[in-house]
């Protein structure tokens, strides 16, 4: 492995380990180049959690940044406890410990002569979730109610005169029905109304009156004529 290679590892690395560290909120994270103070390993991180809960989840979070990162699964010793956790990444060493414990042994006496500057709370690339796609799912929402408006809008504006057409021949409709009804009622009471005797002829009724007369004079008792005695 060349010397660049080796560098940009070593840089790799200690960026998981600074990740994997401030994922979990952990306190005055120091990184230090101890390439010249050992053989061993090139990097020293020092980071504090403030309490065995925390330093424990510290310490799991930096093993799981440095495997996803490509690198040998990292050993933990003095998890049991969680006052001083150690994470040995092979070329890195991480120390989480607790204030007092971080302030009683004084690492930082004993490996900080060359500080390696960091850039701290780095951009990460984040995953979008529900609540970060809330608002442009919200933005999407109101765009296209707007667009159903104006769609609605023009369509009311395109039917308008179709609309007024049919009322104009709705109401023409209505007044020649109006106009209508009278001739209707005319007919159905002229209709109902019986219908009128033919008219007789006069020859007709002349015969008709000459033999009602002729049969009342057949039925009538001849008058008696009687001759006073002398």
């Amino acid at each position: 492995m060349s010397e660049t290679t080796a560098k940009r590892n070593i840089q790799r690395l200690q960026r998981a380990i600074v990740d994997g560290l401030e994922d979990v909120k952990a306190q005055d994270i120091r990184v230090f180049d101890t390439s010249q103070l050992s053989p061993l390993f090139e990097r020293v991180i020092i980071a504090a959690g403030t309490s065995n809960r925390q330093t424990k989840a510290l310490a799991a979070s930096v093993r799981d940044k440095v495997r996803e990162a490509g690198f040998p699964k990292p050993r933990l010793e003095g998890e049991d406890n969680g006052e001083w956790i150690i994470v040995d990444c092979g070329t890195a060493v991480v120390h989480v410990m607790q204030p007092n414990i971080r302030s009683y042994y004084n690492l930082e006496e004993i490996w900080g002569q060359t500080p390696v500057r960091m850039k701290f709370g780095a951009a990460k690339p984040v995953t979008p979730t529900k609540a970060a796609t809330a608002p442009a799912a919200g933005k999407s929402v109101a765009a296209a109610k707007a667009s159903a408006r104006r769609r609605a809008a023009s369509a009311s504006e395109g039917a308008a005169p179709k609309v007024q057409k049919l009322e104009e021949k709705a109401a023409i409709s209505g007044k020649k029905r109006s106009a209508s009804a009278p001739k209707k009622k005319a007919i159905e009471a002229s209709a109902e109304k019986p219908a009128a005797a033919p008219k007789r002829s006069v020859a007709a009724e002349r015969s008709t009156r000459g033999a009602s007369n002729a049969a009342t004079g057949a039925r009538a008792p001849a008058k008696r004529t009687t001759t006073p005695r002398s």
